[in-house]
């Protein structure tokens, strides 16, 4: 189930068009939306996710379509979850009732919200602090409930804007394997420009730059003009030549 983006143009008021007639598709997977910041990370994470609409273009998430098509916006809703850069706890909520109103707010039942929430609090391993306060979680768990909370409607696709942005190395070394141990049937799009949060979990890699697509494919492809660095160092050098065309 990809996402297709087509002819996709969008503005903030009295702006310039941050987004202009863009077309891309996302495979199913594990991808990585890569950029400066101020490329347009958040607003394309934000557009796909419908809580902004475009100027002109359609977005479609396989079978679920678009969310312009009439009647078909629920529907929609419901196959894309979207994890924003910050999560917040909420009030006298326990981490399970936190993940299960969020189910709730998606269209779940309560009961249904209420049963879905442990398998999502397993999945984003908390499963151990599904009766813990949400406020007392440390950063790098408040990300995990962010996961949690976005898994637990059922949703095709996680958007995950800047999920390791502030953690410590052990902190996104346990975000990464909580991503690498998602069920086969969730795709996950995650907005970064830290090049570290490539390596270990993605599969495919598209790069945005002042609105544009300079690249879109695996990550083989992407550090190929790079084989014989170590990984992590390959995916830089490939990265800056994409970054250096903003200055």
């Amino acid at each position: 189930m990809s996402i297709t983006l087509d002819e996709l143009s969008f503005a903030h008021p009295r702006r310039p068009p941050l987004l202009n007639a863009l077309s891309l598709e996302i495979p199913k997977g594990r991808s990585v939306l890569l950029g400066p910041n101020g490329a347009g990370k958040s607003t394309l994470l934000a557009l796909i996710a419908d809580a902004l609409r475009p100027r002109s273009g359609t977005i479609s998430v396989g079978p679920a379509g678009s969310a312009s098509t009439k009647g078909n916006r629920r529907r929609f809703r419901r196959a894309v979850s979207w994890l924003p850069q910050h999560t917040a706890a909420m009030p006298r909520l326990t981490v399970r009732e936190q993940v299960a109103y969020s189910g709730w707010l998606k269209g779940l039942s309560r009961a249904d919200a209420w049963e879905r929430s442990e398998g999502a609090l397993a999945a984003a391993d908390l499963g151990a602090r599904s009766d813990q306060r949400a406020a007392t979680l440390s950063g790098g768990q408040m990300r995990r409930l962010g996961v949690a909370s976005a898994l637990v409607s059922g949703a095709s696709w996680l958007l995950l804007d800047e999920p390791t942005a502030g953690l410590d190395p052990a902190q996104r070394n346990r975000f990464a394997q909580v991503v690498q141990g998602l069920p086969d049937d969730v795709s996950v799009l995650i907005s970064t420009h830290q090049t570290d949060d490539v390596v270990a979990t993605i599969d495919h890699v598209t790069v945005l730059v002042d609105g544009r697509v300079p690249f879109a494919g695996t990550v083989a492809d992407f550090t190929r003009p790079f084989d014989g660095r170590e990984p992590a160092a390959a995916v830089i050098a490939a990265y800056t030549q994409f970054a250096d065309e903003e200055d």
